[in-house]
């Protein structure tokens, strides 16, 4: 497996516990979401490089940048049409440029100016931008919240093939370490490395809602 990874006990010294902020496995050209397909969409994904096949154009697609949000939100792997889990590495900038297309999904007074400026500006993003509770390896929520990005239209498009860098099914790691999820477990549990993101752009990190780190 290319993605880095590091005992869960060491990472999670080390990341913020509450507030919103955007943890992943980034260099300076790259960043890694994941994403969960059943099998007739993540295999043509991993075996082609893109995203093909059975996998729609119409409908909007969610990506996830922290990996313990994506084993709560697919069962860790055991969902139904959830049970092969993607890491797809995409271009740095081209993750900015998904983030500075955001809209977030519910209406916040203190960045859209009123509800029918907001309504506006959801119809015309095809990024939208939500917040939920990261959770633990099992599953109880936290106060840190974690960002997913649903994509549509032509950032979709462009995400599902020209943005792509790399696209590695982790299903045999997820279920290797799926075992590891009980809290008696937690020393043997290895996750893929994380850091807090930093988004420099300050009008993009005041839209996102982002807190400053510690």
């Amino acid at each position: 497996m290319k993605l880095a990874t590091e005992t869960y006990l060491t990472q999670v010294s080390n990341w913020p516990n509450q507030g919103k902020h955007i943890l992943a496995q980034f260099d300076e050209n790259s960043i890694v979401v994941y994403q969960a397909y059943k099998p007739e969409i993540g295999d043509f994904a991993a075996s082609k490089g893109y995203f093909g096949g059975e996998f729609s154009l119409s409908r909007m697609s969610w990506i996830k940048t922290n990996f313990l949000w994506m084993m709560y939100r697919s069962g860790w792997g055991t969902k139904t049409e959830q049970e092969l889990i993607l890491a797809v590495t995409i271009q740095r900038e081209k993750f900015d440029e998904i983030l500075a297309n955001g809209v977030h999904s519910k209406f916040i007074s203190t960045i859209y100016n009123t509800q029918e400026e907001w309504k506006k500006s959801l119809k015309r993003s095809p990024v939208r931008l939500q917040w939920d509770p990261d959770h633990n390896p099992m599953g109880a929520k936290l106060q840190r919240r974690a960002i997913q990005l649903g994509l549509s239209g032509q950032i979709l498009k462009n995400y599902s093939r020209d943005w792509i860098i790399n696209i590695e099914d982790i299903t045999e790691f997820v279920k290797q370490q799926r075992s590891n999820r009980e809290p008696s477990q937690w020393s043997e549990l290895i996750t893929p490395i994380e850091n807090v993101y930093l988004v420099k752009n300050y009008q993009i990190f005041n839209k996102l809602g982002l807190s400053i780190s510690d």
